[in-house]
C-alpha cells in the first residue's frame, strides 16, 4: 500500500510541501482482520531516518502477524514538537482507520530505534484522549499507544547521558533548561504509561545504556510492567543485528513479549 499523508492540506508548522515538510505513514499489512498493528519511528538523531530501521523491520513484525506503518516523521532543521505531533497524528490516523486497515484500533504499539525511540518515549509519556469537538475526525482521536518498544532508546535529555546531537536537533543550540526536563522522558512516567520493551548494548558508545536503566528504573518505580534486555556488545544502530550472533536474539525476545501482550495474529 502506498503511503498516506497524515495532513491532507498541510502539517501545523509546515514551512513548506516537499516530502520532507510532509509527514506520512508507510503501512505493511498483514492478511486477516483485526491484526495488532505497530509503528515504527526509524533513527537518525533527529537529523534523518535510517533506511534498515524501517522497512526491514516492518517486514519483520509481519512475519510476526503484526501490521506496521513506518512512520516519516519530520526531522532538522524541524524542532520540537514536530516529530511529536507527527507521531500522535500517525496514532490517531492508524486508530481511525481501523477498520480500512484491519487492524485493532485498541492494539496500536509504537516502535522507535535511538532518536526514534525518544520519539516513542515521549509519545507514551506525552498522550491525550483526542479532542471529541474537533472538526477534524482524525483529532478526535486518542493518541495514547497500547505498549512501546524501545531499542538503543535516547531517553534523557539530561547531561552526561543524553545523545548531545539529538538533543541539539530536537530543541537547538540553546535550549531551555525547562523544556531539557520536560523531554527526558525518564521524568514523565507515569502509572498510566504504555507497558514497554527495552534493548540496548552495554557498549554502546553513542547513546550510553544508561538511557533504557533510567527508563526502566521509572517504570519500575511506577509499577508499569516491562521487559530490559541488554546485551554485551554491539555497536549503535545494529537495527535486527542480525550479523551479531549474540545481539540478534533481541528480535526473540521482543517476538515472545508482543505474543505476551496478545500481538499475534
Amino acid at each position: 500500500m502506498a503511503e498516506q499523508l497524515l495532513w491532507m492540506h498541510g502539517a501545523p508548522l509546515a514551512v513548506g510541501n516537499e516530502d520532507e515538510d510532509c509527514p506520512a505513514i508507510t503501512p505493511y499489512l498483514v492478511e486477516g482482520d483485526d491484526a495488532p498493528a505497530i509503528i515504527i519511528c526509524p533513527g537518525g538523531g533527529y537529523g534523518t531516518r535510517a533506511y534498515h530501521e524501517g522497512e526491514p523491520i516492518a517486514q519483520w513484525l509481519n512475519s510476526l502477524g503484526v501490521s506496521a506503518f513506518v512512520l516519516r516523521y519530520r526531522v532538522a532543521p524541524y524542532e520540537y514538537p514536530c516529530a511529536l505531533l507527527d507521531v500522535q497524528r500517525a496514532i490517531r490516523t492508524v486508530r481511525l482507520k481501523a477498520k480500512q486497515f484491519r487492524i485493532n484500533p485498541n492494539k496500536i504499539g509504537l516502535l522507535g530505534f535511538s532518536a526514534g525511540g525518544h520519539l516513542v518515549s515521549n509519545a507514551g509519556t506525552s498522550y491525550d484522549e483526542g479532542n471529541k469537538d474537533a472538526e477534524d475526525i482524525i483529532e478526535r482521536e486518542s493518541s495514547r499507544p497500547d505498549l512501546l518498544v524501545l531499542c538503543y532508546p535516547v531517553i534523557t535529555l539530561l547531561d552526561p547521558f543524553t545523545h548531545a546531537g539529538s538533543r541539539k536537533n530536537l530543541l537547538g543550540s540553546e535550549p531551555d533548561q525547562a523544556q531539557i526536563r520536560q523531554l527526558s522522558s525518564e521524568l514523565q512516567v507515569t502509572e498510566d504509561t504504555p507497558p514497554t520493551f527495552l534493548w540496548h548494548t552495554s557498549d554502546d558508545a553513542a547513546v550510553p545504556v544508561e538511557n533504557s536503566l533510567l527508563f526502566a528504573a521509572a517504570l519500575s518505580k511506577h509499577k508499569v510492567l516491562f521487559d530490559l534486555h541488554v546485551y554485551a556488545k554491539g555497536h549503535h544502530g545494529l537495527g535486527l543485528a542480525e550479523d551479531e550472533e549474540h545481539t540478534k536474539e533481541w528480535t526473540s525476545a521482543c517476538a515472545s513479549w508482543l505474543a505476551f501482550n496478545g500481538y499475534q495474529s
